[in-house]
C-alpha cells in the first residue's frame, strides 16, 4: 500500500510480449514462500515479506505438462536499483489493482487480484 493505496507490481514477461507477476519452480529445500521471494526478487527485483496464506492457484500448460501456480502476496520492503535487478531487461510498473486486472495476461490471475486488494483495503 502507498498512501492508502493499494498497488500492484507488474512485470512484463521475459520476451516483453506481455505483462505478468513473478512466478516459478517451487525449489527444493526451500519452503513455496521462500520460492516465491526468490522469484520475485530475480524477476521483478524486490524484497519483502510473503503472506503465509495462498491468495489463489491456477494451472497453465508449460513444458509439455500443467503446471500448478500457488499466487502468494508480498509486502514489499525494498526495490532493487536497476544495477542490482538480475532481470533487468524486463519492465516493471506499478499500477492498481483494477489496471493489473485489465492489462494481466493470465484471466485466471484477475479475480485474485480484485479479491487481495478488496482484502487489503478493508484491513
Amino acid at each position: 500500500m502507498r498512501n492508502g493505496k493499494v498497488e500492484i507490481l507488474i512485470i512484463s514477461s521475459s520476451k516483453r510480449k506481455h505483462w505478468v507477476v513473478p512466478k516459478g519452480i517451487w525449489e527444493p529445500g526451500l519452503t513455496a514462500q521462500e520460492s516465491a521471494a526468490k522469484e520475485a526478487l530475480e524477476e521483478a527485483g524486490i524484497e519483502g515479506r510473503i503472506a503465509d496464506t495462498v491468495v489463489g492457484t491456477y494451472v497453465y500448460p508449460k513444458w509439455g505438462a500443467a503446471c500448478t501456480v500457488e499466487v502468494y502476496s508480498m509486502e514489499v520492503t525494498r526495490v532493487l536499483p536497476e544495477e542490482e535487478w538480475e532481470e533487468v531487461h524486463r519492465g516493471r510498473e506499478w499500477v492498481s489493482p483494477e489496471q493489473a486486472a485489465k492489462r494481466l495476461r493470465q484471466d485466471e490471475l484477475k479475480p485474485m487480484v480484485r479479491e487481495l486488494a478488496t482484502t487489503l483495503q478493508t484491513k
